[in-house]
């Protein structure tokens, strides 16, 4: 027999903590489980470029600020604060003091300056955020004040600043020796180990299996706590199951193997009847901020034939392709009516900065027909041919895992064919879609979308020639750049200097309308977003904006019918002497832990007369004490 002295805090008695709650007692009741529809591509956020990897790294980073899913406020993140001169050019943010890395290490002002000067800023690293965060190409200056001060020196006047201040902050203790030796692009792949993935957000990785799952634990050490002074979040971890058929995710939702999924509007007549009997609800939250459309690879140093560039760069082509694209029929037919036509890249969701007014193209074959007569093409035995005698014909490529796009594309083939184009479809895996676009530029057109929202300054990586989502046209050179981007890029550079709404607003028109006018995106439609939900969750406030998961941290699972408590204890380390056997025993055993356990909760149970514990749930280093109020005529 050995002795050991073994230091012991209750969360360890406890393994992660025991969870003082009330009702049932199913192993999933601190869990909420979704779907992704494919594997994440990294979880590095400053380089992604898909929403694969930003849907997961979201609940794992955070930024300076955060905007409200409900009232669109700019509120305090990982600053606690700020404040600007009056020229509206120095900014100063006084970060929170009581910030910590997942791994322990302190959250300090060197970590923004890292994230800012060594990862947004440096020309090496290929991040969409450059494109953002920028005014007429020059960076903002950060710098140290002291620990816990950084100052931000604008080039110019820059209206969303704030608001684009929720940038992901990453820890220079981790990755920092990456950028000095040039592999930063490659850190934090899919294959890093899940413990060097390290952030200040409410869950930590813990587990990824590729095509399987993706598992987020509660951060220990996160910061926010409730009114009550109770650590966030609640739910103890999120479970993300990889589901590339879409409607086997709608199978598991009706089986009760997943808690929340996206609505689709074919999904919703299968669903709907079943809200009561399987205890859910689907949320209606309005059309998508996002975006669906067809772009033409417009790049002149794109490996594709010479022909099908020219006819791919000509306005006149795309906009008889635009008079093509049956709006309402994939709006009856994809969607099951629940989208609305889309005609530039912001819809009436996101509010202040929609022009209603830009150009419309209506279904009109016989008018996309003149269009290209005009342009010198001709029918031949039902072929439609160029000036050169060339059959138009050319490959639209979109993900295999999303059926909606999939069915538009046919909608559009369908169509095409009536003009005697003959369109080729090519389902691929998403993340090799992204690598096809962004970094071989190996495509001819691609159905695709983006996400959105309500400021336009936070789609310039789309829309001006310097960023890093310009699909059809990606790093031009100067001779590939028309006019009209031209005139793009000069609107997003004014856009964001101009502080009064109105002035703002007429930039962003124009932009609106050239877009419209020129058709480097042809929209389909905005389907609406609705999520159906289990009823067993309690705070949800979804909206377009946030979506139904944005307060993830207040989230919380309901009891059956007593009120769910989350009770603190205020218990110091305490220092314990057993005499222990085997390596197995290292951690105490069962019955020691148990007893330590109980011991600490009598304490606390006299503190607390009107509660009484229910269940002791003890699995493995898992303990779960599960208590209830008692009745107001026990105490």
């Amino acid at each position: 027999m050995r002795t050991k002295t073994i230091a012991l805090v209750f969360l360890i008695l406890c393994l992660a903590g025991c969870r003082f709650q009330a009702g049932g007692k199913n192993p999933s009741d601190d869990t909420i489980v979704l779907s992704t529809g494919t594997d994440p591509k990294s979880f590095n956020p400053v380089i992604a470029k898909e929403t694969s990897t930003t849907a997961i790294t979201g609940f794992i980073f955070q930024g300076l600020t955060e905007t409200d899913g409900v009232t669109l406020e700019v509120k305090p993140c990982l600053a606690k604060r700020w404040e600007h001169d009056g020229s509206g050019r120095i900014w100063r943010f006084f970060l929170r003091e009581d910030v910590k890395w997942n791994d322990g290490n302190d959250f300090t002002a060197d970590d923004v300056i890292f994230t800012f000067n060594r990862l947004i800023y440096n020309p090496d690293i290929p991040t969409s955020s450059r494109d953002v965060l920028n005014i007429d190409g020059k960076p903002f200056k950060v710098r140290k004040i002291d620990a816990h001060t950084v100052e931000f020196a604008l080039p110019d006047k820059f209206a969303p600043f704030l608001q684009l201040m929720s940038q992901e902050i990453l820890p220079r203790h981790k990755l920092a020796s990456a950028v000095e030796e040039g592999v930063f692009n490659s850190r934090w792949g899919v294959n890093e180990k899940v413990e060097n993935i390290v952030g200040t957000g409410p869950f930590m990785l813990e587990e990824y299996r590729p095509a399987e799952w993706i598992i987020l634990k509660k951060n220990p050490l996160y910061w926010k706590k409730d009114g009550a002074g109770i650590s966030l979040p609640y739910i103890e971890r999120i479970v993300f199951l990889i589901i590339a058929d879409t409607n086997m995710a709608v199978l598991k939702f009706k089986t009760g193997e997943i808690d929340l999924i996206p609505v689709r509007g074919q999904d919703y007549p299968v669903l709907k009847p079943f809200e009561k009997e399987h205890d859910f609800t689907i949320y209606e939250m309005g059309p998508s901020m996002g975006s669906e459309f067809i772009a033409f690879n417009q790049n002149i140093q794109a490996p594709a034939s010479m022909h099908k560039k020219e006819w791919f760069g000509n306005r006149n082509f795309r906009r008889a392709v635009a008079h093509s694209i049956d709006k309402k029929s994939i709006s009856k037919n994809v969607y099951g009516g629940f989208a609305i036509p889309q005609y530039g890249p912001m819809n009436v969701s996101s509010g202040f900065f929609n022009n209603p007014e830009i150009r419309k193209y209506a279904y009109d074959i016989e008018k996309a027909g003149e269009i290209l007569r005009q342009e010198s093409f001709y029918r031949k035995n039902g072929a439609l041919f160029d000036k050169r005698g060339n059959p138009v014909e050319f490959t639209i490529i979109t993900n295999s895992n999303n059926f909606e796009r999939i069915q538009i594309a046919n909608i559009v083939q369908d169509d095409l064919k009536k003009l005697g184009m003959k369109v080729n479809l090519l389902p691929v895996e998403f993340n090799t879609m992204v690598t096809q676009i962004s970094v071989t530029r190996n495509w001819e057109s691609v159905i695709i979308g983006l996400t959105g929202g309500i400021e336009p300054h936070g789609g310039k990586n789309v829309w001006h020639t310097d960023g890093q989502l310009h699909i059809w046209n990606m790093e031009p050179d100067e001779k590939n750049v028309a006019s009209w981007e031209r005139k793009i890029n000069l609107i997003f550079e004014e856009g964001v200097k101009r502080l009064d709404p109105a002035g703002r607003k007429k930039l962003y028109d124009e932009w609106q309308e050239i877009t419209a006018e020129e058709l480097p995106l042809i929209y389909t439609a905005s389907p609406s977003a609705m999520s159906a939900v289990r009823n067993r969750f309690g705070n949800l406030k979804p909206t377009v904006y946030g979506g139904a998961l944005h307060n993830i941290e207040e989230i919380y699972i309901k009891g059956d019918e007593e009120k769910r408590l989350r009770l603190p204890l205020n218990i110091h380390p305490l220092l314990l002497s057993s005499p222990l056997e085997g390596e197995e025993d290292r951690w105490g055993g069962n019955l020691f832990r148990l007893a330590m356990t109980i011991s600490v909760i009598s304490r606390f149970l006299k503190k607390n007369g009107n509660v009484q514990i229910e269940d002791i749930l003890l699995k493995n280093r898992d303990c779960k004490v599960y208590i209830r109020e008692k009745p107001a005529e026990d105490y």
